[in-house]
């Protein structure tokens, strides 16, 4: 428990910037976890007003937490989420941003996760994301290939990279923890080809065998392999556009491994991700409430052209 409550004031003086006499909000949807009483805990040694606020599990990702948090949220200096699925993709995480809140989403931390992934140097993880979000900021076209026999391009002109840094400390200012990614909205109606995801889906966790999605006009045309049957059911609950591509994501974090949980395996370093579902937040036009990502590791990831990842091997 010690790692725990070290991480926890880590996770507020470093990576918040929590400063005596803010707020602080805690949404969770698990009683029995261990993770908020030490932010509230933590908030409490550093001299915060804390709340937490624990609500019934979401269905899936991207699906609105009740208005009653959803006002919480806007009346907060800072939010944290140790959900079980993610409302980082959300009209009440956007809102509570725009009203100054800064938030960081943890969907289906584990206390492990936790602890391990806050020992993390988050200036250096900082640095490298805001250097891949320069690379792919003014790109056109993308393009990622592996030898599992992925080859999927799509086009990100106009869309603004942003740098997932771990440290929030201006208002407004939204990421994950743990951090460590830079991700952009692909053009919506552009991705065309196979992306062949080995390592980890959001929803399934670690896969024993990989997923090949077959993308057509931006959306899967086609889907094969252990647990296409639950993504196409998903897809088919939360509605049309589900199956669009949404984001294209680049792993930051050497601290982050693979361990079926989208919220660490979409960081490790020199990984991409690919999701399906919701981007209206981040610069693209799908709003559909639900979001997943596919992690691929070994990718080669061009822009325009310009290598970013060479068969795993990171140039940035």
């Amino acid at each position: 428990m010690e790692n725990l409550d070290t991480a926890a004031r880590t996770l507020l003086a470093k990576c918040m910037g929590a400063k005596e006499g803010e707020s602080v909000l805690v949404v969770d949807d698990d009683r029995d976890n261990p993770i908020p009483p030490a932010l509230l805990a933590a908030a409490k040694d550093l001299g915060l007003e804390a709340l937490r606020l624990t609500m019934a599990p979401r269905e899936r990702s991207g699906q609105e937490p009740p208005r009653a948090v959803a006002l919480a949220m806007q009346g907060a200096d800072i939010v944290l989420m140790p959900t079980s699925h993610s409302l980082s993709h959300t009209r009440a995480r956007h809102a509570a941003c725009d009203a100054g809140a800064r938030i960081a989403s943890m969907p289906g931390i584990t206390v492990d996760m936790f602890a391990r992934t806050m020992s993390a140097d988050y200036d250096r993880v900082a640095a490298r994301s805001r250097a891949v979000a320069d690379l792919l900021d003014g790109g056109k076209t993308v393009r990622i290939t592996t030898a599992l026999g992925s080859n999927l391009t799509f086009s990100i002109a106009g869309r603004e990279a942003m740098p997932d840094t771990g440290l929030y400390h201006s208002p407004g200012d939204f990421g994950n923890l743990p951090a460590g990614e830079a991700y952009v909205a692909p053009v919506e109606g552009t991705a065309e080809g196979v992306l062949v995801v080995d390592a980890s889906m959001a929803g399934l966790g670690v896969l024993s065998s990989p997923l090949t999605f077959t993308f057509h006009e931006g959306r899967v045309s086609r889907v094969e392999g252990e647990g296409a049957e639950t993504l196409r059911n998903n897809w088919k609950a939360a509605g049309d556009g589900a199956d669009w591509v949404a984001e294209l994501g680049v792993g930051t974090n050497d601290a982050a491994k693979i361990i079926g949980k989208v919220l660490e395996d979409e960081k490790v370093y020199g990984t991409v991700h690919v999701a399906m579902g919701n981007n209206a937040h981040f610069g693209g036009v799908n709003n559909v409430q639900y979001h997943a990502d596919g992690v691929i590791t070994r990718p080669t990831l061009t822009v325009d052209g310009n290598s970013i990842i060479e068969d795993g091997v990171t140039r940035f």
